[in-house]
C-alpha cells in the first residue's frame, strides 16, 4: 500500500477520495492550515465508510513557500485537488493559491519522488473556447494571461494557467504526472449529497426562490455534469495501478442532459417548477453587466461560461473506467437526487 499526500481534502471532492483511499489500504496525509481540523475529517471518513485511523494532518499552506512545511514528508503520490474557488476573486489572490500553489505542490512530488495526480476541469480539454478567450494550446505559457484574467475572471483564468505552467514545470523536474478534468460537480449519485458552495447548489437556490425565469443559451447548450463519487473512484482508481506521463482524463458524463432537461430534474428533485423559455446567452451577460444585476439574479458573469454547445471525447475516460471496473451511475437520477438534497438543506438553513 501507499502513501499518499491530499491537497484539497476539506473541500467537496476530497471528502469523497480520503475515505476510498484509506479503504484501499493506504495511508493519507491531508495537507491542513488548521490541523484540528483533522478530527472532523477523520469523522467524516469514518461515516463514509473509510478507514479513519489511516487519515493524518500534514501540516501546510498552498498559499505559502514551500507550502509552508515544517520539515519534508515522505509518499509515494500526491493529489492536488486544492484550490481558492470564488467568483470576483483578484487576479492576485487566485495566483497565489491556484497558480503558484500548484507549483509548490509538483516541486514537492519532484523534492520526494512521488506520483502526481493533478486536478483540473473540463474546459482544459475544449480548445475551441481556449483559443476564443486568446490561449493557443499548444503553445499556452505564451498567452496574454492578463487579457485572459480580465475576460473570463480569475477563478477561470487561474485554473488554465495553473495546470499549463504545473505540467511544464512537472515535465522540466521529471515528475511523473497524471491530469483528470472534471465536469460540473453534481451530487452523490445515492443520496444527491451536494456541498453548499458548489455551482449546482446555487442553481437549485434560484430554481427554489423562483429568480430562475429562463434557462440560459438555448437548446444546443448543456452543463456538462459528473456524480461527486464516480469522480472520487475514478481518482482512487489512479493509485491502484502505474500511469505514464501525460495521462489524461476527462471526468465528464456523456449522457448529462442538455441545460432544459438539467433544469428539469433538478426542478423534479427540489419540488418546483422548471422554466421552458431560454434566454440568449449575450444577452444574459449584458443584462448582468447593470448595477447590482448579479446580486439581484443571484448569478456570476464568470459561471456562464461554463454552459457550452460543444461536445467531448470521453473516449479515453470510458477505457479507463471500464478497465478499473467502475460503473457509471445514472447521471439524470444523480441530478434529481441532488436538487432533492438541495433543496432539503435550504429549508435547513432558514
Amino acid at each position: 500500500m501507499a502513501t499518499i499526500i491530499v491537497t484539497g481534502a476539506t473541500g467537496f471532492i476530497g471528502g469523497w477520495l480520503c475515505p476510498l483511499l484509506t479503504r484501499q489500504g493506504h495511508q493519507v496525509q491531508v495537507l491542513l492550515r488548521r490541523p484540528e481540523q483533522l478530527q472532523a475529517l477523520q469523522a467524516q471518513c469514518a461515516s463514509r465508510g473509510g478507514e479513519a485511523s489511516r487519515l493524518h494532518a500534514l501540516v501546510g499552506d498552498l498559499s505559502q513557500p514551500g507550502l509552508g512545511l515544517a520539515s519534508t514528508p515522505t509518499a509515494d503520490l500526491v493529489y492536488h485537488l486544492g484550490a481558492r474557488f470564488a467568483w470576483g476573486l483578484s487576479r492576485a489572490e487566485a495566483q497565489q493559491v491556484n497558480v503558484q500553489g500548484g507549483l509548490e505542490v509538483v516541486r514537492l512530488a519532484s523534492a520526494i519522488g512521488a506520483r502526481l495526480v493533478l486536478v483540473g476541469g473540463f474546459m482544459l480539454e475544449n480548445r475551441v473556447h481556449q483559443r476564443q478567450i486568446g490561449i493557443d494550446p499548444d503553445h499556452p505559457l505564451d498567452s496574454p494571461w492578463a487579457r485572459i484574467y480580465d475576460r473570463v475572471g480569475a477563478y477561470e483564468a487561474s485554473k488554465l494557467e495553473a495546470h499549463y505552467r504545473a505540467v511544464a514545470l512537472a515535465n522540466e523536474l521529471g515528475v511523473t504526472w497524471a491530469a483528470v478534468h472534471p465536469a460540473t460537480l453534481c451530487g452523490h449519485s445515492e443520496t444527491g449529497e451536494l456541498a453548499a458552495a458548489q455551482p449546482l447548489q446555487a442553481l437549485i437556490t434560484n430554481l427554489a426562490a423562483g429568480r430562475l425565469k429562463a434557462i440560459p443559451g438555448s437548446a444546443a447548450h448543456w452543463l456538462p455534469l459528473v456524480s461527486v463519487d464516480f469522480l472520487a473512484a475514478l481518482l482512487a482508481a489512479l493509485a491502484q495501478q502505474p500511469f505514464r506521463t501525460g495521462t489524461s482524463l476527462l471526468a465528464l458524463d456523456e449522457h448529462s442532459p442538455d441545460l432544459a432537461g438539467m433544469v428539469a430534474a433538478l426542478a423534479e428533485g427540489a419540488g418546483c417548477t422548471a422554466p421552458s423559455r431560454h434566454v440568449p446567452l449575450p444577452l444574459l451577460k449584458v443584462l448582468l453587466c447593470l448595477p447590482g444585476a448579479e446580486t439581484l439574479l443571484q448569478t456570476r458573469r464568470e459561471s456562464l461560461a461554463f454552459i457550452r454547445s460543444e461536445r467531448y471525447d470521453t473516449t479515453a475516460t470510458r477505457h479507463f473506467a471500464s478497465a478499473a471496473g467502475l460503473i457509471w451511475p445514472d447521471i439524470r437520477q444523480a441530478i434529481v437526487r441532488s436538487g432533492r438534497y438541495g433543496s432539503t438543506a435550504l429549508h435547513r438553513t432558514t
